[in-house]
């Protein structure tokens, strides 16, 4: 009978095993709570799950990261914070149920996740120092503590003689006192410990979720101060003869909320302006300076419609999109510090942009002072810029994909070479420098459509920033190539919409469509992936006429 009671007290069964494995999940889940509840005090950033996601980001091979964008689009941050997590609960069960046998040791590797937490959130870019590991630190001593309290009540027994229960004690190590064997364990003691661990986490992680969410109010209250001045130089009116009236048809101007994001930042940074500077240095810079946001604000500023686009946007992707900007020309700043362009005889090539995310961009010197719009924008169609989208300064340049080109939330700006530098995009497989395709994209009908036989309006955007679009062309099946009817264009750095109507006859059908730019170059028929600096090809689209 000994020999049977020491078997089950050394090899628990699979209702015990199954407890401590939710005894895991729930030391997680309180772990977590309280890691967020301590960044709500120190910065978002910090929070293990945000701190180890950046991490991972970077980490991520660049054609994984590319697979991301394409198939979770700009929800691919949430889905990655959600696989982070999924991870956790996996690796919690197993601590539980390891913890039923082994008591300090479950303990132990929660307090290691809480190290690897750390760890990471200190060797951020962005990292403010030790500050950013308490959050880890805190969150899985908690994790630790709940997770050993709730175990003991798993292993808990009652006294007999030290004689009847030596070597019992002895196999079970530091789980049981010499003098006790297994009779049984608390379930009262466990299901009121569960159950009060897991309100106070929900309560203790609600409170900090919200705090993190409300937090950066001095940012907020500065971006609700500011108030654009007139430019000194204002883009001209939109004409109505730059858009289409096409159901379908993507609008001229791209609304702030329906404008694409895609960057690394896990936590959307918000600056307050008002403690917000820009410093300008490096190679070639004979005049350093530091600027403030007002200091820019009361510059002579120009007025730009501009599109961008993104290097990730595939042949006929979203990840493009048309505003009116406002801000600093860039070239204007650079040459009040003595910055002088290679072609006269400067002697940097590449300025980096760092954000306060740490983030790294590099573009090239020449393109930046070529003549082109490139700036410091403040503000995006009429209002200072979205948190989302760089407030309160960010770069825009016309003709260069944002990877080389458009840094959001900056704070610094240094000159020096391709040779003796590689920003964060060039040290993963992307392209030092990038000019943007020739592209051209169907709006409507959609993919998959089921048109009635008639007259079918198809429609859609082409671009080829700072060159701009000379022709379009649209082919129904393998039939000869139809000159579609061009939009007004409003200037070379923005997009254009074209349409051309089809005598649909019932049946599939595949439309394809091509551009050629200001230059006299055609879209190439090539397909590209995004990778190293852009894709390329023809977009089509499969429809059935009924």
């Amino acid at each position: 009978m000994r020999d049977e009671e020491k078997d089950q007290r050394v090899r628990p069964g699979w209702p015990r095993l199954a407890l401590g494995a939710l005894s895991g999940v729930l030391a997680g889940f309180a772990s977590l709570a309280v890691a967020e509840l301590v960044a709500a005090a120190v910065r978002p950033q910090s929070s293990p799950v945000i701190a180890v996601g950046g991490a991972s980001i970077d980490a991520t091979p660049a054609p994984v990261k590319d697979w991301a964008i394409r198939h979770f689009g700009t929800n691919d941050k949430l889905v990655l914070q959600f696989g982070i997590l999924a991870v956790l609960a996996v690796l919690a069960l197993a601590l539980g149920a390891l913890a039923v046998r082994l008591r300090r040791v479950g303990a132990a590797g929660v307090l290691l996740f809480g190290v690897v937490g750390a760890a990471a959130a200190v060797s951020r870019p962005d990292s403010t120092g030790f500050a950013d590991a308490l959050p880890s630190v805190v969150g899985a001593i908690a994790g630790a503590l709940l997770l050993y309290v709730l175990v003991g009540r798993l292993t808990m027994a009652r006294r007999t003689p030290a004689s009847a229960s030596g070597a019992v004690a002895e196999e079970a190590g530091d789980n049981l006192p010499a003098s006790t064997e297994s009779s049984g364990w608390d379930r009262r003691g466990f299901v009121l410990t569960a159950a009060s661990a897991a309100a106070v986490s929900a309560a203790v992680g609600a409170v900090g979720r919200s705090l993190n969410a409300s937090g950066g109010q001095d940012a907020i209250a500065s971006r609700r101060k500011v108030v654009l001045p007139s430019p000194g130089s204002p883009a001209g009116p939109v004409s109505r003869r730059v858009g289409f009236r096409v159901p379908g048809l993507s609008p001229f101007v791209t609304p702030n909320g329906d404008f694409y994001r895609v960057d690394t930042a896990l936590v959307v940074p918000k600056v307050d302006a008002t403690a917000w500077r820009l410093r300008i240095h490096g190679k070639g810079v004979r005049h350093p300076g530091v600027y403030s946001f007002d200091d820019l604000l009361h510059r002579e500023l120009i007025e730009r419609d501009i599109t961008l686009t993104c290097v990730s946007n595939e042949v006929g992707g979203p990840y493009v999109g048309n505003a009116r900007w406002i801000g600093v020309r860039l070239a204007d700043l650079l040459a009040e510090c003595g910055v002088k362009p290679p072609s006269r005889g400067g002697p940097a090539d590449q300025l980096v942009s760092r954000s306060v995310d740490g983030m790294t961009i590099g573009s090239p010197v020449e393109d930046l002072m070529d003549g082109r719009d490139a700036m410091l924008a403040l503000g995006m169609n009429g209002e200072p810029l979205p948190f989302d989208h760089g407030f309160p300064v960010r770069m825009v340049v016309p003709g260069l994909y944002g990877f080389v080109s458009a840094c959001k939330w900056i704070e610094d700006i240094e000159l020096t070479t391709f040779g003796s530098y590689d920003p964060y995009w060039v040290k993963r497989g992307w392209a030092r420098k990038a000019p943007i395709r020739t592209e051209s994209r169907i709006d409507t009908p959609k993919p998959f459509a089921r048109p009635k036989a008639g007259t079918v309006m198809v429609a859609g955007v082409a671009w080829a920033q700072h060159r701009g679009i000379d022709k379009v062309e649209v082919r129904i099946d393998d039939g000869p190539w139809q000159e579609a009817r061009l939009a007004a264009e409003d200037t070379r750095d923005t997009w254009r919409q074209w349409s051309l109507p089809w005598r649909a006859a019932k049946g599939g059908h595949t439309l394809t469509v091509r551009a050629t730019d200001r230059t006299g170059a055609m879209q190439t028929d090539k397909r590209t992936r995004t990778i190293p600096d852009g894709a390329s090809g023809w977009h089509s689209v499969v429809v059935t006429v009924e």
